[in-house]
């Protein structure tokens, strides 16, 4: 569903003291100059974490020979900060990373990462490549990331890794997320685990593993919630289920797993200040629902030819079913003719991909060789049509004539790649990593519609994108307890095929509810530089320093041109630069980590963007288009905070019980029509500061085992029941304060916000079953 199709709003929320962060962050970088002195202690032996650094499972390298600030996390922690799913896990635990809960459901929520985003949403500018054992699972039609359809119960490991790395290939701009699933070997036994509280929610999830014979594994995950939701009219409902079979047999070993997902979600997103203040829990217009049906087969294979090389591979087929009904105010009716005030805009998207990677492994003296190829194919039917109606009294739409088709669209897409890396031991504690991947994509749309249908559109298009992105590090161990690192990296993203056919100013779309021409659009080309220095000292104290810095090079945004219309456009360059600093320890009674990050995320290149409700519109001698306002190099990107603070702790006050408590804060953001920071509220014809205020939360979980095969846990989340919203954009309302309709022309340009979730409670059971 569209994320610019409506609701829309914000209030001042409470602001973020610079200073204390200023404090943490000044606290923090002494550590790094005492580190070079510290000494492991005597009989003590430094522990060794391996991390994957390619797509394909099973080749691993030692964490502290990677160039760059690598994040993981396991199921247990999972389990500790007892998350709903993996973006209210990575939002909790992982710094630098940030979300917008812009269409208003917790599972279509925008991850950001280092100023990179990975989202559901058509429209938004995606940067982060995520994978499932292997498989990449950004859709092809519009490299968005579906969370739902992400098994949270069968999560066993996350790897985030930053930068533009080419082994990760298509859409690593900013980052690859790394998630491997859980084998009946490693996880046996039966557990339930049943959880029920605030909003309506109840969630049960049923895990079984177990082997099976020699060296054969069994494992089945089942997950399912069901909600009513915090706002008005917003039920969710979601079904996961998930199964692996393996065997590992000397110098074979194979697993294949399925995936399926069948979820309907309701994400009733931005919301104008006026009606905001009202009642932060009523929605702007309805319904706005979101269907997903998928299934996906994955077969992982290795096989040991030596004791020196290894061969593996990956391949998976996939079909899903996507479709949404997005109830929207009709901006062309004309009172007193109600029975056109509102309209009903329906997708249905239906995608078929296939795709296989072969690697091989070899390890000759000082050199560790990995070289792969892989294939990848994607086909996608697209139909959007649009009924009009008028508005009820709960500003539903209900449609009062045939829906008529306005795009039927078929694309198609596939990528070869080629790619090697290399990992080179010059020295006993430096190591030199030298990688490197060529893509050929192409992507091309037709326009059915024009054919089948009698459509005026112009769909038709076609694009090849190739490219080498190569990449190279160092890492250095300085002493036992201090590890220096720098690397340069470069990845890209050719357009997809919805991009393809959204791409003329001329005639915007509304996404994902119409197309039109397609002129041709670049690849984006991202370049990364990070350096950084991570140690220990005693009692298992670890830390982290780093700096980075990317730019995006034609960067692909969708440039709004009102409430919902817009289009993709290459834009010149965008900057993301910044620090983060991290301070951990893992203890016999006690674990927590402190972490702060500083993000500059900013326009690089001038440009001219339409945005009417902003204030400044149409000022500008260089921006003559209608409702355009001037970018100018170094301001900032919409949606991302510049400072953010993450504290957890996990105390076992005794053997069976535990609190924890989870804590963060982030400072101001700019909202989206605001790209020039050059709005101001006139309290007549526009409202909104352009900005949204900083704000803190505080959770608390706590785990009590009752006995030795039954576990209670709670989590009480945003304690403190923080008024906040997470994202913002200027638009046009088309409601006064109490929730009724104006003509047109009394429309007013106002602030949007995406509010946040209030104080909310939940109480759940685990039960170990057959022990």
């Amino acid at each position: 569903m569209s994320r610019l199709n409506k609701k829309k709003g914000n209030r001042r929320l409470v602001g973020l003291d610079m200073a204390a962060l200023a404090a943490v962050a000044a606290a923090a970088c002494p550590m790094v100059g005492h580190a070079q002195d510290a000494a492991p202690e005597a009989g003590s032996l430094p522990t060794v974490e391996v991390v994957s650094t390619t797509p394909v499972p099973g080749i691993e390298v030692p964490r502290d020979q990677i160039p760059s600030n690598v994040q993981t996390a396991d199921d247990r922690q999972l389990r500790r900060a007892q998350s709903l799913n993996l973006p209210d896990f990575m939002a909790t635990q992982l710094p630098s990373v940030n979300v917008n809960e812009i269409q208003g459901n917790p599972y279509q929520v925008d991850v950001n990462y280092r100023g990179f985003t990975a989202s559901p949403v058509l429209g938004t500018p995606q940067g982060l490549s995520v994978y499932q054992d292997g498989v990449r699972v950004n859709e092809p039609f519009g490299e968005v990331v579906n969370w739902d359809l992400i098994p949270k119960a069968a999560i066993s490991s996350i790897t985030l890794l930053p930068g533009s790395n080419p082994l990760f290939g298509l859409n690593t701009l900013g980052g690859a997320l790394s998630l491997q699933t859980k084998r009946g070997d490693t996880h046996p036994g039966t557990e339930l685990e049943l959880q029920a509280g605030s909003f309506g929610r109840v969630s049960t999830e049923l895990t079984h593993g177990r082997k099976l014979g020699e060296g054969g594994h069994l494992f089945l995950a089942f997950g399912g919630l069901n909600e009513d939701g915090w706002r008005n009219y917003s039920p969710s409902r979601v079904r996961q289920l998930f199964a692996k079979v393996g065997q590992d047999s000397g110098k074979l070993s194979w697993d294949l797993s399925l995936t399926h997902g069948d979820n309907r979600m309701i994400g009733n997103g931005l919301l104008p200040e006026s009606m905001l203040a009202q009642n932060r829990k009523q929605v702007y217009t309805r319904p706005d629902r979101t269907d997903n049906l998928m299934s996906m087969l994955t077969l992982n294979a290795s096989y040991r030819l030596s004791d020196v090389q290894t061969i593996s591979m990956t391949a998976y087929t996939r079909r899903s079913r996507y479709s949404t009904l997005n109830g929207d105010l009709n901006d062309g009716f004309a009172p007193p003719d109600v029975e056109a005030s509102g309209v009903e805009n329906r997708t249905y998207t239906r995608q078929q991909s296939e795709g296989v990677a072969l690697q091989s492994t070899y390890t000759a003296g000082i050199h560790q060789l990995t070289f792969g190829a892989s294939f990848d194919r994607a086909r996608t039917r697209f139909l959007q049509t649009e009924a009009e109606g008028f508005l009820d009294g709960t500003r539903a739409v209900v449609p009062q004539e045939e829906a008529e088709a306005d795009a039927l669209l078929s694309g198609k897409s596939r990528t070869a790649s080629i790619y090697f890396s290399d990992l080179i031991t010059l020295q006993p504690n430096l190591q030199l990593s030298l990688s490197g991947r060529y893509n050929d994509t192409r992507v091309s749309t037709r326009d059915d519609g024009r054919a089948w249908l009698g459509l005026s559109t112009q769909l038709d298009g076609e694009g090849r994108y190739k490219k080498f992105n190569p990449a190279i590090g160092l890492t250095w161990q300085a002493t036992p307890r201090l590890t220096a690192y720098a690397g340069w990296s470069q990845g890209s993203r050719a357009p997809s095929p919805i991009e393809l056919g959204c791409s003329d100013p001329a005639n915007a779309c509304v996404l994902p509810n119409a197309l039109q021409s397609d002129p041709p659009l670049k690849q984006v080309v991202s370049q990364t530089f990070e350096t950084g220095l991570r140690g220990t000292f005693d009692h298992g104290m670890r830390w982290n320093a780093s700096v980075f810095r990317t730019v995006n090079k034609d960067d692909l945004l969708f440039v709004s041109s009102g409430l919902s219309r817009g289009y993709f456009s290459n834009f010149g360059r965008t900057l993301r630069q910044g620090v983060e600093l991290g301070l951990s320890q893992q203890g016999d009674r006690l674990d927590w980590s402190l972490s702060y990050s500083y993000l500059r995320a900013r326009y690089d290149s001038p440009a001219c963007l339409v945005s009417e409700s902003n204030s400044s519109a149409e000022t500008n001698p260089a921006c003559t288009g209608e409702g355009e306002i001037a970018v100018r190099p170094g301001d900032r990107l919409p949606g991302l905070p510049a400072h953010s603070l993450k504290f957890n702790v996990d105390w076992r006050v005794t053997p069976s019980w535990s609190l924890g408590a989870q804590y963060r804060v982030y400072s101001r953001q700019t909202v989206r029509g605001n790209e020039n920071g050059l709005h101001v509220p006139d309290g007549a014809d526009f409202s909104g500061s352009g900005r949204i205020g900083g704000y803190a939360l505080l959770d608390l979980t706590t785990r009590w085992k009752l006995g030795r095969n039954v576990e209670l846990f709670a989590k009480v989340a945003n304690v403190f029941n923080r008024r906040y919203a997470t994202a913002g954009q200027l638009g046009h309302n088309g409601f006064d304060a109490s929730g009724v309709v104006a003509s047109p022309d009394a429309w007013r340009n106002s602030q949007f916000v995406a509010p946040g979730a209030p104080r909310a409670v939940w109480v759940g059971l685990r039960m170990q079953l057959g022990v």
